[in-house]
């Protein structure tokens, strides 16, 4: 049988703390797998602890650009000792939303191209965070040898899209595409071997999510949604999105 794969989660997230061992459950009776990401030490000590519970959640460590200031080397040491149990690195990227001036900006800038150093160096995938400020990531990211890259959230144009599938990059959709005229239509200039899907969660939805914190049990609504939009069946759809995981994580 065919597994769905979260492409980015944060499930080590303290929203999901309490319910965790009945995600886990779900997760395996709808045969779900995740790829947990980070965003700083801590939750990067929590989605190794994750992963180490259930091989269902697939463990991706890093700095996210909001915490870009903290410290660098502990990230760097824990990634390098776990370089064999870590499945990506993410989420990271770059966000000017998070800073005030260029000097903050310069050192998400070098936090990220440090996160991109080991990622090259140790073949693993990136998960990037890229809101608003894709012209930056783009130049960026063509200077490393990166095993996969995956744009999550896509939310920019056609036009840094079309630039992204030129670059072989992936783009993840969510449970927004589910609602949103918008993401439909990046979702249909995609190229087939370049879509995953998402929930982000724990970042809540509307419309039909009635504000609710995302769960990974959203995640066959996207499919499902998906699956309309590209004229494909739902079984067929899983498995072109089954394959283009495979290959984004390398395995």
């Amino acid at each position: 049988m065919s597994w769905l794969t979260d492409a980015h989660v944060h499930l080590s997230d303290k929203e999901f703390s309490e319910d965790l061992p009945y995600v886990i459950t779900n997760m395996d009776k709808m045969k779900i797998k995740a790829c947990c990401v980070s965003i700083d030490y801590q939750s990067s000590l929590s989605t190794l602890e994750l992963g180490k519970k259930s091989s269902l959640i697939l463990p991706f460590v890093g700095i996210h650009p909001e915490k870009a200031n903290e410290d660098l080397n502990t990230v760097v040491d824990l990634i390098n000792e776990n370089a064999v149990t870590i499945s990506g690195i993410g989420e990271i990227g770059l966000d000017k939303t998070y800073v005030s001036d260029e000097r903050g900006f310069s050192r998400q800038v070098e936090v990220f191209q440090k996160m991109l150093s080991l990622a090259e160096k140790l073949g693993k995938p990136v998960s990037i965070h890229s809101r608003k400020t894709l012209d930056e990531i783009f130049p960026i990211l063509q200077s490393y040898s990166l095993k996969g890259v995956l744009l999550h959230w896509f939310a920019g144009s056609k036009k840094q899209l079309q630039q992204a599938m030129d670059l072989s990059y992936y783009v993840s959709y969510g449970p927004a595409m589910v609602y949103s005229e918008d993401k439909q239509i990046l979702l249909l200039h995609t190229d087939l071997d370049k879509i995953l899907l998402e929930t982000d969660g724990p970042v809540r939805f509307s419309r039909c999510f009635g504000q609710k914190t995302a769960q990974i049990a959203f995640l066959p609504s996207v499919l499902f949604c998906t699956a309309n939009l590209l004229g494909k069946s739902y079984d067929e759809t899983l498995l072109i999105i089954e394959k283009n995981m495979s290959t984004y994580l390398g395995v």
